[in-house]
């Protein structure tokens, strides 16, 4: 994990001068320059001496005042907890920090919330230790806001908030709604919109929040761009192709939201890819030599470009979260160790070269997207996966996380994005 160096700024003592200082006071005592009766200025050489002499002791006075009065005007206090990003605007860095206990964790109780999936309710699921419940998310050098729900709740009346991904990107979204139902209070008033069950394979579920006409929707779309048939005269080997120049068809439903997170990369990888028959299409053809993360990097754009042309982001707050670390261990990555605490150091999968391929594609985009860089926040969380605390039992999670758990600290950096302006205000 990256880490940012604390500049404590150090205030000079500054020590006054007293009335009697010759700094202070060096052209106070002079002589006087007038006599009795009127001056001989038929002299043209003694008056330019006196007017020399009064404008050099004019001079010596101020500036022997202007010094004094300088030596306590303070100087600039630098802040050394915020992090430049583009431009002059400063903001906290909120992904570089540590997970502290907190007894006032969790935030909600997933057997109290309908649109938790059962496969994410450790507890329900018989985990015993409650340890991995109680951890908050601290940056280094600012102060988070605390979730408050029904603050939440105010700030997205009327609004449309949207998810699009894959499950990890369910179960943020599943997340971001039990946290707001603990501040609801009619739980009846909140319901899903097609009266649909949480499905991993559903393509969409969204949730209304009635009082506050508040929806919160989610998009299966675990590559971004369209999945299809493979083209005819291919190859045998190839059954299905990944079309990286096209968006998925559904993305025209993703537009119009007031709150649009993205997530993808667990995917791409050659046991859900190549080792099912899926490759790469671009331009009408196959790119069958082409890398994963260079087909991902192409999908990216695609997914850029579409941003840029079709999202309105004076309207829309657009995020794109990072890959999310595993703890497969093992020879073959098939083990799956929950421990009871958060690890030392960082500590499993985070494919960071997906998160540099993220990272480059927004920065050369022309209209403004915010990267959530949560990668090395899980990378110590060895302790809040599923495990084998999974439904049914007979699956072995080091992928996913219990909730509540992690994704809930994605949501309230979501949040303190913005109820701080985006980061900008908060204390340090």
């Amino acid at each position: 994990m990256s880490t940012i160096n604390f500049n404590r700024s150090t205030s000079a003592r500054l020590t006054p001068r007293g009335v009697n200082s010759p700094r202070a006071f060096s052209g106070a005592h002079h002589r006087k320059w007038w006599v009795s009766g009127p001056p001989p200025f038929d002299s043209p050489v003694i008056a330019y001496f006196i007017v020399s002499i009064l404008v050099l002791t004019a001079c010596v006075v101020y500036l022997s005042v202007f010094r004094y009065w300088a030596w306590w005007v303070p100087a600039p206090v630098p802040i050394p907890h915020l992090e430049s990003t583009k431009g002059s605007t400063k903001v906290c860095n909120v992904f570089d920090g540590m997970w502290v206990p907190d007894e006032l964790y969790p935030l909600y109780n997933s057997s109290n919330c309908p649109f938790a999936e059962r496969g994410f309710n450790c507890l329900a699921n018989g985990r015993q230790d409650t340890n991995y419940l109680k951890w908050r998310w601290k940056p280094k050098d600012c102060e988070l806001p605390r979730f408050n729900a029904l603050r939440a709740l105010e700030k997205l009346r009327n609004k449309r908030v949207v998810f699009v991904g894959d499950s990890m990107s369910r179960t943020q979204w599943e997340s971001f709604i039990c946290m707001l139902m603990t501040g609801v209070r009619d739980p009846k008033s909140v319901y899903e919109v097609n009266g649909s069950q949480i499905s991993k394979t559903i393509r969409f579920l969204g949730v209304q929040f009635e009082e506050y006409n508040l929806s919160v929707e989610f998009f299966r779309s675990v590559f971004l761009v369209q999945q299809g048939l493979a083209p005819r005269h291919g190859p045998k080997r190839v059954r299905a192709a990944l079309k990286l120049d096209r968006l998925d068809e559904i993305s025209r439903k993703w537009v119009d939201s007031d709150l649009l997170v993205f997530n993808s990369g667990h995917w791409w990888t050659p046991s859900k890819l190549f080792d099912l028959g899926c490759y790469f299409q671009a331009g009408g053809s196959l790119r069958l030599g082409m890398s994963i993360i260079s087909a991902f990097e192409m999908a990216l754009q695609t997914w850029a470009s579409w941003v840029e042309r079709s999202v309105n982001t004076n309207r829309t707050h657009v995020f794109f979260r990072t890959f999310e670390p595993s703890h497969w261990s093992g020879a073959n990555q098939k083990e799956c160790k929950v421990t009871t605490e958060p690890s030392l150091e960082a500590k499993g999968t985070d494919k960071s070269e997906f998160g540099d391929v993220i990272a480059g594609v927004v920065s050369s985009m022309r209209v403004p997207v915010t990267v959530l860089n949560v990668t090395s926040m899980g990378a110590f969380r060895s302790d809040a996966h599923i495990g084998t605390y999974s439904h049914p039992l007979t699956i072995l999670d080091c992928s996913h996380w219990c909730l509540p758990g992690v994704p809930d600290a994605w949501n309230e950096i979501v949040f303190s994005y913005l109820l701080t302006d985006g980061w900008k205000t908060l204390q340090n």
